[in-house]
């Protein structure tokens, strides 16, 4: 067997300035993608509950769908803002995070009850 050439090439000079690149905007994109689904998931749900007549539990699991809506509409429009008003935008507020995930959470689970 020969000796090839070193395959091992060292790695390029590391810079410590910060380019910020198109990770901000693919986050803000991000965010856009997932208050679209969140609007169709709560258009959907609506669409179910008054299919058929509406009841009373439909008329209330459609309330607290859009309520859910609204709150994560609002921490993702504070979240895109955010990225489109700072060079570095600071990391998502674990109260944000949260507000995001109970949102999104309690709105499958609303969309489960009204299918079964």
């Amino acid at each position: 067997m020969s000796a090839g050439p070193d395959r091992h090439e060292p790695h390029p000079p590391v810079n410590d300035e910060r380019d910020p690149g198109l990770q901000p905007e693919r986050t803000r994109l991000a965010w856009r993608r997932t208050t679209l689904s969140s609007t169709v998931v709560a258009v959907l749900a609506v669409k179910t509950a008054l299919h058929g007549g509406a009841t009373a539990a439909g008329v209330a699991v459609c309330a607290l769908c859009a309520v859910l809506w609204l709150g994560f509409l609002l921490v993702a429009h504070h979240r895109i803002r955010t990225l489109a008003t700072t060079a570095r935008p600071p990391a998502l507020a674990p109260g944000g995070a949260g507000a995001a995930v109970l949102c999104t959470v309690a709105m499958a689970v609303c969309a489960a009850a009204l299918v079964f």
